[in-house]
């Protein structure tokens, strides 16, 4: 069944229907709430917070959309929501306070391929994940907001731009500064 025939039929009551929804976009909710927040549990919270407001609002969804989209407003709600709840805010700090300059300069990583599943080259990763999810937790929620929507989840800059409800001038200012603080906190690991 494909997407547009599956939210129709949640919108009018299908159980099945819905249950379809969630199992498609419940890895997706997930991997976003955990990247913001690099906690397990919180991510749970965030799933389920997000998949009982789809059920209540999904009549709401008018298709001028797309309907991932749609559905990272809401995540990035529930995720600031919980953000102002369990205070997670006082742990960040300004990106003024951590001396981050606009710098341009672009340092390149390149993954490792699926092949390349050597010891050394496995740690690496790691570490370099473990990394970037502990920058990311160090910037305010309002740059990694942008990061995580673009970087990560692979939004284009409108797309991404709507789902925080912001300017794209003003969603491109932001991500030029989340990309400037990872690129610092992250000069170890990429050349």
């Amino acid at each position: 069944m494909d997407e547009r025939e599956l939210i129709e039929r949640a919108q009018t009551g299908d159980e099945s229907a819905f249950t379809e929804l969630y199992k498609r976009y419940r890895g997706t909710v997930f991997n976003f709430s955990y990247n913001v927040c690099h906690n397990k549990d919180y991510a749970e919270e965030v799933v389920q917070d997000t998949f009982v407001n789809v059920f209540r609002k999904l009549h709401q969804y008018d298709g001028r959309s797309k309907f991932s989209t749609w559905l990272y407003s809401i995540v990035v709600n529930n995720c600031q929501m919980h953000n102002r709840r369990t205070k997670l805010e006082e742990a960040t700090v300004s990106l003024e306070q951590l001396g981050i300059s606009d710098s341009n300069e672009d340092l390149h990583y390149d993954p490792p391929s699926s092949d390349d599943l050597r010891p050394d080259t496995i740690v690496a990763t790691a570490e370099l994940e473990a990394a970037l999810h502990n920058a990311l937790q160090k910037l305010p929620l309002d740059y990694r907001l942008p990061y995580i929507l673009r970087e990560l989840e692979g939004l284009s800059n409108e797309e991404a731009a709507n789902v925080l409800g912001l300017s794209i001038s003003a969603f491109k200012s932001r991500l030029h500064r989340a990309r400037a603080f990872v690129r610092t906190a992250l000069r170890d690991f990429v050349t």
